[in-house]
């Protein structure tokens, strides 16, 4: 019997009594989880990949200016790269490389934050996350974080790097002087953006027990809405050119041409810039740019969907009541 007693316990000791290490502060208790997030999001090469390809407006716009630069002063004639850089306006061009980038950012958030808690969902994870000492409010916050910090620096790296470039090669050409106040607006949209896309794919996650139903449902609406927005860009465009330029409808028409996940993206971003768009590269285009949308729109598409969205996820997260 003494031998029984005195033989190790083959099961672990899991509690707490051995801790003798310092406690951090409860309140960041959702750190714990976003952390986790964000460093298996930077290790999957597709997550490299996307971020370098959603820049590819950026860097294809300042090789151009480049070696439009280079070969006017090889010439001795610095008026082709003045007729150039002088047709670009600048907060476009950060609206450029943002719309362009919009494609790479879903299929990046579909990367890090489709199996966010659907996995969990189909692990009963819950289980052992709302049964430690972390309440529903730090899951969601922490899954939000985990998504949004990898979109947002996806996003934002490359937006700054232009800025930078941008302010110390053409300053004479009024790319602070026009807006100083350019960069903080560049950041907020981007902050909106990326917001945006967490907390929908946040919220699909949490409706499902996989992460690839979970994807599946996030870009067959994505791909859905951006197809009908199209067909109503291409009605705009037609009534545009044609005499219908006087209609009642065409509020509507350019209302209406924003509803997708990528159009209301474009629009927050356009309406906090201030501008309506331009052509790409600075170059003459025969198809007109569509104004930005009423602020209602935004603000009840990009603000009403972000709220639906984190809602469902805080619905759809059930703590676990632990007996003792």
């Amino acid at each position: 019997m003494s031998q029984i007693e005195s033989s190790p316990s083959p099961i672990a000791d899991l509690s707490y009594r051995n801790y003798d290490l310092g406690l951090q502060n409860p309140r960041m208790r959702w750190w714990v989880i976003s952390k986790l997030m964000i460093q298996l999001a930077f290790k999957r090469k597709a997550v490299w990949v996307c971020s370098v390809f959603s820049a590819w407006y950026y860097i294809v716009l300042a090789i151009i200016m480049f070696f439009v630069e280079q070969m006017s002063s090889a010439s001795g004639n610095d008026q082709m790269s003045k007729s150039f850089i002088s047709r670009l306006i600048w907060k476009d061009q950060f609206v450029h490389g943002f719309s362009y980038g919009q494609l790479l950012f879903m299929t990046i958030a579909l990367y890090i934050g489709a199996g966010a808690i659907a996995n969990d969902n189909r692990a009963n994870a819950l289980l052992v996350y709302l049964s430690k000492p972390v309440t529903k409010l730090d899951y969601v916050i922490g899954k939000w974080v985990g998504v949004f910090i990898p979109l947002f620096a996806v996003s934002a790296v490359p937006a700054v790097l232009f800025y930078l470039y941008g302010i110390m090669s053409f300053r004479s050409y009024g790319f602070f002087t026009d807006d100083p106040w350019l960069l903080p607006k560049v950041l907020l949209g981007l902050t909106f953006g990326s917001s945006f896309l967490s907390s929908l794919i946040v919220g699909f996650s949490s409706m499902f027990n996989q992460g690839r139903m979970a994807g599946a449902a996030y870009a067959g609406l994505y791909f859905l809405t951006n197809f009908f927005t199209q067909m109503i860009t291409i009605s705009w465009v037609m009534m545009h050119r044609g005499e219908g330029t006087e209609s009642p409808l065409l509020p509507l028409i350019t209302n209406v041409s924003y509803l997708s996940v990528d159009g209301l993206n474009i629009a927050m971003f356009k309406t906090i810039l201030g501008t309506n768009g331009s052509a790409r590269l600075g170059m003459p285009s025969p198809i007109p740019q569509i104004p930005r949308p009423d602020l209602w729109v935004v603000l009840l598409g990009v603000g009403g969907l972000t709220l639906l969205s984190l809602f469902i996820a805080w619905r759809r997260v059930r703590a676990v009541e632990v007996i003792g």
